[in-house]
């Protein structure tokens, strides 16, 4: 299966939201949509996405609204309940691998505007394939490029 970013974005963009009150994943949270809930705590909660790319896609998100990743505070333990779903759906699937997946903004692919993690369980020839597009780079667009990102930090 490839996965075509643009078709999952025109079929899901009937839920994409803005605010915490409109929020699907917010409304998830509430109660108010069901899920297939697979773990929560006091801040994370993670279920099944309704549209798997393959067996057991589950999504982690944090109960508080926060739109992308950058936005969460510091000290958020996002990447603890990615860690912890991951390795109970290794162990629960029997696979050997995941992808692990978060858009940050509609231009990178993000539908819902709530911060989410898709977690992908995959296995050897699972028929699913994300195709990243590389391209040469010389050193001194690396380097220039690094100097620009360094200042920034």
């Amino acid at each position: 299966m490839v996965i075509n970013m643009e078709e999952c974005i025109q079929q899901k963009s009937k839920i994409s939201e803005h605010t915490s009150e409109t929020c699907i994943f917010c409304k998830i949270i509430k109660g108010e949509i069901p899920c297939a809930k697979i773990y929560e705590d006091d801040k994370i909660i993670s279920f099944l996405d309704i549209a798997p790319t393959g067996k057991g896609h589950a999504l982690v998100v944090p109960k508080e609204h926060y739109e992308t990743l950058i936005d969460l505070p510091e000290e958020f333990p996002f990447l603890s309940a990615v860690k912890k779903v991951a390795r109970a759906q290794s162990a629960a699937l029997g696979t050997d691998g995941f992808n692990l997946v978060i858009n940050n903004k509609r231009s990178a692919g993000q539908v819902v505007s709530h911060v989410h993690a898709h977690i992908i369980p995959r296995q050897a020839n699972d028929g699913v394939f994300f195709e990243l597009r590389h391209r040469k780079a010389t050193e001194k667009e690396i380097a220039d490029v690094a100097e620009k990102i360094s200042k920034f930090l």
